[in-house]
């Protein structure tokens, strides 16, 4: 059984740090890109950061460039997410999945696999 499970979020201020962790079982995780989606209260699923197999490429939506950092440790089949610099705009549930990246259409939990999510909440 495919199971992404993700942890670490929780509640931070404004300026604020956090590091997400997506832990992959039942499937060849090194042969998969990756990717962290977001999705905020009310809205639509947002692609935020995607790494490929190896983690020798990554890439960051607009938003999150310089202050998210994707990485993974293929020996633990874990994906990881460090969120530094936090907003309140950056509040979402975070989930892992299998792509290294996805847009409008694409980007849908009926596509590849996904996590439950972790929520991160960012106010004062």
């Amino acid at each position: 059984e495919v199971q992404l499970v993700e942890s670490g979020g929780g509640s931070v201020q404004p300026g604020g740090s956090l590091r997400l962790s997506c832990a992959g079982s039942g499937f060849i995780f090194s042969n998969y890109g990756m990717s962290w989606v977001r999705q905020a209260p009310g809205k639509g699923l947002e692609w935020v950061s995607g790494l490929n197999g190896d983690g020798g490429s990554s890439e960051y939506a607009d938003s999150v460039k310089g202050r998210f950092t994707i990485s993974r440790d293929n020996a633990k089949n874990t994906l990881y997410l460090q969120l530094n610099s936090l907003k309140t705009e950056d509040t979402a549930t975070y989930y892992c999945t299998s792509t290294s990246y996805c847009s409008g259409s694409s980007c849908s939990k009926s596509r590849g696999y996904w996590g439950q999510g972790t929520q991160v909440t960012v106010s004062s």
